[in-house]
């Protein structure tokens, strides 16, 4: 206990990193979107018609993005969600960069009534780095 107190910066430190460790992993457990990978996105494209969802900004996006994505940004989501309203009768698989903001879709697209949604995990990097086809 003594260490603690003498060392208190590092015992914060250390308490802020592990609080942040865990709200990560609680965070994505009770997401309700899922974590899929290049395969199973490609198995919900061809089986279930999915909609793919591009999140990343426009520079981004006009670097290369999935086949058939659809582009509404992450800033714009709120304000946008609309516009996929008439998809909610399918899988939504959303993407970015690498798949760390597409985590945060699902309360935009529960709003106008999705249940089915998904972030593809290693995002837009994970599907190039895989050499699965790309549209410019």
């Amino acid at each position: 206990m003594d260490f603690f107190v003498r060392h208190w910066e590092l015992s914060l430190l250390a308490l802020a990193s592990a609080a942040m460790l865990l709200w990560n992993i609680l965070g994505s457990r009770l997401s309700s979107v899922k974590a899929i990978g290049t395969a199973e996105l490609t198995r919900l494209i061809n089986s279930h018609n999915a909609l793919v969802v591009d999140i990343r900004e426009t520079s981004e996006y006009e670097g290369g993005r999935l086949p058939n994505a659809v582009h509404v940004p992450l800033s714009q989501l709120g304000g946008r969600a609309s516009e996929l309203e008439r998809y909610k009768d399918r899988p939504v698989v959303a993407y970015c960069e690498r798949g760390n903001r597409s985590r945060m879709v699902g309360r935009a697209l529960a709003k106008i009534g999705f249940t089915d949604m998904y972030q593809l995990a290693g995002g837009f990097r994970a599907w190039k780095d895989a050499g699965l086809p790309v549209e410019q």
